[in-house]
């Protein structure tokens, strides 16, 4: 029997104590938490994984892609100290990831690794 070895997830916190992923992922129903979930579960457990699910962003970051009913989710998140820290979550509603919400991912990332 195969020993799966799962990759800690945590989600980025600011100073203030609030996780702004969490916070988002509480404001959507309990069936699309499930959906994102299982998704996040995948890559903890199956790291890496294929295109379809995670795509390279740069500088070090990915993108979870998610698909709702009828709306596209999009979590970035990096590795720090060997543990995936979900940075930001958004509905994706353009074709490209608007480069605001990865501006926002960058400069938590950077937050993060100053620490």
């Amino acid at each position: 029997m195969k020993l799966v070895q799962q990759i800690e997830v945590c989600f980025y916190q600011e100073e203030s104590g609030n996780a702004p992923v969490r916070a988002w992922l509480q404001d959507l129903s309990q069936d699309d938490r499930k959906i994102i979930g299982r998704d996040i579960k995948k890559i903890q457990i199956s790291w890496p994984v294929n295109n379809l699910l995670v795509k390279p962003l740069g500088s070090k970051m990915w993108e979870i892609r998610t698909r709702l009913d009828n709306r596209i989710v999009r979590i970035i998140f990096a590795f720090h100290d060997s543990k995936i820290i979900l940075l930001h979550g958004f509905i994706k509603k353009t074709q490209k990831t608007p480069q605001q919400e990865i501006d926002l991912a960058i400069k938590r990332f950077k937050i993060l690794q100053n620490l």
